[in-house]
């Protein structure tokens, strides 16, 4: 299982836009169709990944709990699919039922999305703030497969709560770590 850590996007840096296809809906999503109120979370995920298995409910759960609040989520699988199929738009819709996602997940085919946000591993975490500027880059939490810390996605919920209470969202910030994401050659 191979350890990435998140490149981490300096703060400050605007959400590059885009355009891509919810292979659960099969309609084509944008930035501005995700984008909260409050902030925005961007994921990077896949199907495979054992760490994203791993934190797979604690996703939906915090999803959940602060899109209510004004926050919009979105999830993006940015691998090559012919290397590996399991994550495939066929197959990617099959996870988000099974995991409960209420968040568009979004196939970025030509990986550019992936580029676009330097995006290194899975699952790699994006907040942003009301006017699309990053505040958050990193992981969910410090659980990780094996390790015996209990997922309850702190890092990120610790963001989320900063924006609610209108605080400056700390500049101590972990990588995530993950499975790297699969480049096509």
């Amino acid at each position: 299982m191979a350890r990435t850590p998140s490149n981490m996007l300096p703060l400050g840096t605007v959400a590059p836009d885009f355009t891509l296809v919810d292979a659960v809906t099969n309609n084509k999503v944008s930035l501005n169709d995700i984008k909260g109120e409050k902030g925005t979370v961007v994921m990077f995920i896949c199907n495979h990944c054992p760490f994203v298995i791993h934190v797979n409910e604690e996703i939906s759960r915090v999803a959940n709990d602060y899109r209510v609040q004004g926050f919009g989520f979105v999830a993006i699988s940015s691998n090559d699919v012919e290397n590996y199929p399991q994550d495939a738009p066929k197959h990617m819709w099959k996870t988000a039922q099974k995991n409960n996602y209420t968040f568009p997940y979004l196939y970025d085919e030509t990986q550019g999305v992936a580029k676009a946000y330097d995006a290194a591993c899975t699952p790699d975490f994006y907040l942003f703030d009301g006017e699309l500027k990053l505040i958050y880059r990193g992981q969910l939490d410090d659980s990780r497969p094996g390790n015996g810390i209990p997922v309850n996605g702190r890092d990120l919920r610790q963001a989320l709560d900063a924006v609610l209470r209108n605080a400056t969202v700390s500049e101590i910030q972990k990588p995530s770590i993950g499975c790297n994401i699969k480049w096509k050659e």
